[in-house]
């Protein structure tokens, strides 16, 4: 991967992070197809292997988008591990306060897409999983923030996180200062997310089907979800709802946009985009409006490729 400019590093490496981006840091390898998969079937196609990780995915975004995110997750001291932080740091992220373990290994996701999107994935997590509070320790030992002293900015979080940290990162006064933005890592992790409804400076990115799994109920479209994820206790909620209208819903009230007609090239990392574009957008100042915008628009050309 094309390194960052030398000034660009340097800003990334020596500065406060604009955001802290907290969850799975990981190998992603990906194969696709070109045509349609029936389940069993042997295709022709592509694969790759490149950073990944939700975590990862969304500070890669925002650096492109002009911020300086840092990571706070784990990986191994392996091979992979080495060579996984190398290639964020070529990419302008901080990794200072990552992880290193040497008896846990660096996690992979795995997914196979075809030409109607994805077929299915794994995501090995598990040493985020088994790492817990460890990857925290920046926020509570004055490197980033302390009890008395709790970081002040933005937090981009994944549900990659276990259950039991979310719940203690929900009511923690190391995240009472923080602007929160939560995004699940997938819809069978999304009801981990739970904790954190109620959470008076969390905001939600989730599609459809995750926004019913959190509420327990079944949605019909991005504006219902919306409030639904609202009367629950999010303090905001922004869903998607793949080609259908997207709703950002706030205590000043619901705007609903639709995203642009694309051909669908890829799916992984689709929401993760969205997410960045919208949080770089608000810290460039743009109005609701146009965040959702800027943030459609980054989707769109992510899943077609561009």
């Amino acid at each position: 991967m094309p390194s960052a400019p030398p000034a660009v590093q340097i800003r990334a490496m020596t500065t406060r992070p604009d955001i802290l981006c907290i969850g799975s840091v990981l190998w992603d390898v990906i194969g696709r197809s070109p045509a349609a998969m029936p389940p069993g079937a042997d295709m022709p196609g592509h694969i790759r292997r490149l950073p990944g990780g939700v975590a990862m995915n969304i500070a890669v975004a925002l650096r492109r988008h002009g911020l300086a995110p840092a990571l706070l997750s784990v990986v191994g001291e392996d091979a992979e591990g080495r060579e996984l932080l190398a290639e964020a740091r070529a990419m302008g992220l901080n990794t200072d306060h990552v992880h290193r373990s040497a008896d846990l290994p660096t996690d992979r996701y795995i997914a196979v897409e075809d030409a109607r999107g994805l077929v299915a994935a794994i995501a090995d997590a598990r040493s985020l999983e088994a790492a817990g509070n460890a990857i925290l320790a920046a926020l509570s030992d004055g490197r980033l923030g302390a009890p008395h002293a709790p970081y002040p900015g933005l937090i981009a979080l994944d549900g990659n996180l276990t259950e039991t940290l979310l719940a203690e990162i929900a009511h923690s006064p190391l995240f009472a200062a923080a602007d929160l933005r939560v995004a699940p890592a997938s819809p069978g992790k999304a009801e981990r997310l739970r904790p954190l409804l109620g959470h008076p400076r969390a905001s939600f990115y989730v599609n459809l089907e995750e926004a019913g799994l959190l509420c327990g109920t079944r949605f019909a479209d991005s504006a219902a979800a919306a409030a639904g994820l609202h009367a629950a206790g999010a303090a905001r909620a922004l869903v998607t709802a793949g080609a259908g209208p997207v709703t950002d819903a706030t205590p000043g009230g619901p705007i609903t946009r639709r995203p642009p007609k694309v051909t669908l090239r890829r799916v992984t990392g689709a929401g993760d985009s969205f997410m960045a574009a919208h949080i770089a957008a608000e810290c460039a100042g743009a109005d609701r409006a146009a965040a959702l915008e800027a943030a459609l628009a980054a989707a769109a050309r992510h899943v077609s490729g561009d």
